[in-house]
């Protein structure tokens, strides 16, 4: 493997282009980074199946999407990708960048798709019942 498997990985590609987002792509992360959508972990341009991913969440086995105007010619790739990546036990689910007018809507769809794929919501976690500690640690 040593130093000849480094230089085959797409990790350089992948960086180039998490550094150069479309402002479509930007907007979204700004929703998924740091799990900020039900706790779900996105990683962006994460290369799966020869391709790399604008979105995936590895948890729900998800992949989101988003397709530009010039995708409206490329649909015959755009399906070949999909099979691949799917092939390699994703659900992938495409948005057009204009469909990020309706953010809230577009999220809503990414967590009842990752719900479909055995994602939760976390629990939120209830507060003590007795101030900072539990019913056990009170002060005579």
């Amino acid at each position: 493997m040593g130093p000849r498997h480094r230089l085959e990985r797409p990790t350089a590609r992948a960086r180039e282009l998490r550094n150069d987002p479309t402002a479509a792509e930007a907007l979204l992360w700004s929703k998924l980074r740091r799990s900020q959508l039900a706790g779900l972990k996105f990683t962006r341009q994460r290369p799966i199946a020869g391709h790399f991913a604008d979105f995936a969440c590895r948890q729900a086995k998800l992949v989101i999407e988003l397709d530009g105007s010039q995708h409206q010619e490329r649909t015959a790739e755009d399906a070949e990708r999909t099979r691949r990546i799917e092939a390699a036990g994703y659900r992938v689910i495409r948005f057009w960048n204009s469909d990020l007018g309706n953010i809230d809507g577009v999220l809503e769809a990414i967590l009842a798709a990752a719900g479909r794929c055995g994602a939760r919501a976390p629990t939120p976690q209830p507060p003590p019942a007795h101030g900072r500690g539990s019913p056990t640690d009170t002060k005579p």
